[in-house]
């Protein structure tokens, strides 16, 4: 009953800057977190960052300090600013929209960082 949806994935070079997009639509009750996750081929999927509906946030290591999230309540979408690209950051970024009923993900995005 809950679609998410992501955008903003693509092609950069090392250094650059990309912005992704998740918007959240549907039947949704009352939104806990939103939040991005990554998995590169081969890899288990991990934490990128997460942000309450009350705005607290976490990020995971490998990106403090590069990657902000930031959120739009009133939209239910929550945005990831990607900031000094690694081509280590080269994966599949999912969103996450978790509701106090079920959790809920979108398609993902491909982000390709180029050396």
């Amino acid at each position: 009953q809950v679609q998410v949806v992501e955008s903003g994935g693509g092609l950069v070079q090392a250094g650059g800057s990309l912005r992704l997009s998740c918007a959240a639509s549907g039947r949704i009750l009352q939104i806990v977190n939103m939040g991005w996750y990554r998995q590169a081929p081969g890899n288990q999927r991990e934490l990128v960052a997460l942000i309450t509906w009350a705005g607290n946030t976490n990020y995971g290591d490998s990106v403090r300090g590069r990657f902000a999230i930031s959120r739009n309540n009133a939209k239910n979408t929550v945005f990831l600013e990607m900031n000094a690209l690694k081509p280590e950051d080269t994966a599949v970024y999912y969103c996450s929209t978790q509701t106090i009923v079920g959790e809920y993900w979108g398609q993902g995005t491909q982000v390709t960082v180029s050396s």
